[in-house]
């Protein structure tokens, strides 16, 4: 009988150690590698989601050409991630679009996500830190993004590519919850700028040229950035040689001025306020980082709203001191 007892804690043991090695294998860190995916691309719950699009000279054209296995196609552009509302481009989804979108992926409410950009640009990254934020705000927290993007991933594995269509993914059950913690509109950013005591931190993840008014998005109305904004172009969180997100210790360096308090993230439409949203929130450890959708194109639709587009005597003088 002990001997009976004994095989069966021992089989009890084995099992719980599978279940908690297959625990960790899954466990989400907003950053994968090539190589932990590769590692994972077995494991039952696991979806890929390719969002090759339009910014990357790319879509489902390419990615019939060839896809990590077991990967679908989305386009980021076409496909529903972001949605025009009242004229304003680039806006969050509805919850009931946003359940419907993902269920069509094959999502499920436990789920792992990994998200691939095509590992091209920064502006490509921004597609699939977009992609990521908007889970969140919706409830799925299990979801990563691939390092590298397919890029790298057709170099580190040329040999495991598949091309053509693949198998459509069963309707999954995942239920959309909205949140406001990441999410800001335009009329909360409107009582943030006019309430003094406030802490937030605004930033601006552009060009310095349309930072300071030279240019700007041709849906923009007017040019310039929102008072008391700070500038930190997205694309310096960016390594342009490896087509990755720079190593944290770097991005601490970058970022050291809006790591602390509250932040609200904004551009022209989101789309590269989510690399500085993505890099704050969940790669530096500021959870309290929320993202302006509407930006700078809902922004200047009423001309009453404040701008700053001429550098003030004090920026001057700190360009000639650097300059000097």
């Amino acid at each position: 009988m002990k001997h009976v007892i004994n095989i069966l804690f021992t089989g009890i043991l084995s099992l719980l150690a599978a279940l908690m090695t297959a625990s960790v294998a899954t466990a989400s860190t907003p950053l994968v590698s090539a190589n932990w995916l590769e590692d994972n691309l077995n494991n039952p719950g696991l979806v890929i989601i390719d969002l090759r699009n339009s910014i990357d000279d790319g879509g489902y054209e390419t990615f019939l050409e060839g896809h990590i296995p077991g990967a679908i196609h989305s386009d980021y552009g076409k496909a529903g991630w972001r949605v025009s509302r009242d004229d304003t481009p680039g806006l969050l989804p509805t919850e009931s679009q946003f359940q419907s979108l993902a269920r069509n992926l094959g999502i499920n409410d436990n789920s792992q996500i990994v998200i691939v950009p095509a590992g091209v640009s920064s502006t490509d990254f921004g597609s699939s830190a977009r992609a990521y934020w908007t889970f969140k705000v919706f409830g799925h927290e299990n979801v990563s993004i691939l390092n590298g993007g397919w890029k790298n991933w057709s170099k580190t594995y040329p040999n495991k590519i598949e091309t053509g269509a693949p198998i459509a993914p069963i309707e999954g059950n995942f239920v959309a919850s909205f949140s406001s913690d990441n999410y800001i509109d335009t009329d909360g950013v409107e009582q943030l700028i006019s309430d003094k005591t406030s802490s937030f931190a605004l930033l601006d993840g552009r060009t310095e040229a349309q930072f300071w008014g030279e240019g700007k998005h041709p849906r923009a109305s007017a040019a310039g950035h929102i008072p008391g904004s700070t500038l930190i172009p997205q694309s310096n969180a960016y390594d342009e040689t490896d087509n990755k997100i720079k190593p944290v210790n770097i991005l601490a360096e970058i970022y050291d001025d809006v790591t602390k308090g509250p932040v609200v993230s904004y551009c022209n439409t989101g789309h590269w306020a989510a690399t500085n949203w993505f890099v704050l929130s969940e790669l530096l450890g500021n959870k309290n980082v929320r993202l302006y959708d509407g930006s700078m194109v809902e922004w200047t639709k009423d001309q009453s709203r404040p701008l700053v587009s001429e550098k003030s005597n004090l920026t001057k003088i700190k360009e000639l001191l650097k300059l000097g």
